[in-house]
């Protein structure tokens, strides 16, 4: 039996030669999907759930996000993979997304594993302090660094780096137990990538997204009016000069991916009449009218 570094050694390699079970194969994977991933025996669920890790480089959509994530997500949210293969798998995430990715696939998808890792924790607590610390460093430092921004293709499906990223943030912001300086760090890494450092305007929904941890850091209730407004003026500014307005294609592409953003907020707050919600819906609305 591997021992637990050598085992996240190994699911922190990008290759994939050790991608299928030794006693599975894509068939048997396929058939696995078909019966909603049930897999009955304690042991093999464990041993295929860190095998089936490095299938998230995987240039093939439907062997990286319809069988290997789709495993992984299934056994997390049944509850089904014990604490220490949740810890192995996490450890093994955060290697992976410091890894070089050329071909796109492995960061992102180590994301989203990542963020079901963090869903597991929101649901049924089991991360020390120090471990949930860790786990929104890890995923603030990867959207700050995010700087591809490839989303789908016919050919290998999605990447979608932010989009994964701001489902990780999701589940974070979601977490009681984080406190009120970890929730704006939450907010911080959402808006070092709403008006991205790099041109990419952007049409994959990434704006919707990234308006989903926002919102569930506004139903905290500890961020006021005022506070808002600060923080959509600091997103403003990242626009560009307004004398450039509607001559600039770089501001206008800023401009684009900010308002699209700012409609998500809209849009998802929608008619409620909640008042958590008061100060960042006044907040977007006002941001919205000001822009050029």
């Amino acid at each position: 039996m591997h021992t637990l570094p050598l085992l996240i050694a190994l699911l922190a390699s990008p290759a994939q030669s050790a991608c299928l079970p030794e006693d599975g194969d894509r068939a048997s994977l396929e058939a696995l999907r078909a019966d909603g991933f049930s897999l009955d025996d304690p042991a093999t669920r464990t041993r295929w759930a860190l095998t089936l890790v490095p299938c998230l480089d995987a240039a093939d959509p439907g062997l990286r996000d319809d069988l290997a994530l789709g495993a992984l997500t299934a056994w997390m949210r049944a509850g089904t993979l014990d604490l220490p293969t949740l810890r192995a798998l996490r450890d093994a995430g955060f290697a992976r997304i410091q890894h070089d990715d050329p071909d796109g696939f492995g960061r992102p998808f180590a994301a989203l594993m990542l963020a079901e890792i963090s869903r597991t924790d929101r649901v049924s607590p089991w991360m020390s302090d120090d471990e949930r610390e860790a786990m929104l460093q890890h995923a603030t430092d990867y959207m700050a660094g995010i700087r591809d921004y490839r989303g789908y293709d016919a050919a290998h499906g999605w990447r979608h780096g932010v989009a994964h990223g701001a489902d990780w943030l999701m589940q974070l912001a979601l977490n009681p137990a984080l406190d009120d300086a970890q929730s704006r760090r939450i907010l911080d890494a959402v808006a070092s990538q709403v008006v991205p450092p790099v041109q990419h305007a952007y049409v994959a929904g990434e704006y919707e997204r990234l308006a989903r941890p926002v919102l569930y850091v506004a139903a905290r209730g500890n961020l006021d009016e005022d506070a808002w407004h600060a923080w959509l003026a600091a997103l403003s500014a990242k626009v560009g000069d307004p004398a450039q307005a509607w001559r600039n294609e770089d501001w206008i592409v800023r401009r684009h991916n900010l308002f699209a953003f700012l409609a998500s907020i809209g849009a998802q707050l929608g008619t409620t009449t909640n008042p958590v919600y008061s100060g960042l819906h006044a907040a977007t609305a006002n941001t919205l009218k000001r822009l050029p």
